[in-house]
């Protein structure tokens, strides 16, 4: 059972973790929408912000770190990275195919 301390520590790393996801994802949309930046620069941002949430949640939702028990972290990283190189993988399959297809 927790005690009302460890309640209230789990509850401040929710809500600080929320806060670092919140601006992580507000901010690519300020960026591309204003255009306050050019092309390269905000894809470049936009990717660094994108790597840095993913350890967000990595650390602050899904309580991963490489202090205790590593293999089952790693494998859950490896399945993550796994659905994400196929999720991503064929939403871009599919986007060129589609312009491949109208272009012809």
């Amino acid at each position: 059972m927790q005690t009302s301390a460890q309640t209230t520590h789990m509850i401040r790393t929710y809500i600080i973790g929320f806060g670092l996801a919140l601006a992580l994802t507000a901010i690519p949309f300020a960026l591309t929408a204003t255009k306050a930046l050019g092309l390269t620069s905000t894809l470049a941002i936009v990717a660094i912000l994108a790597i840095i949430q993913i350890v967000v949640h990595l650390h602050y939702f899904l309580h991963i770190d490489f202090k205790s028990s590593p293999r089952e972290n790693i494998t859950a990283l490896a399945f993550a990275a796994i659905l994400i190189v196929i999720m991503a993988g064929g939403t871009l399959w599919i986007i060129f195919d589609l312009n491949y297809r109208m272009m012809n």
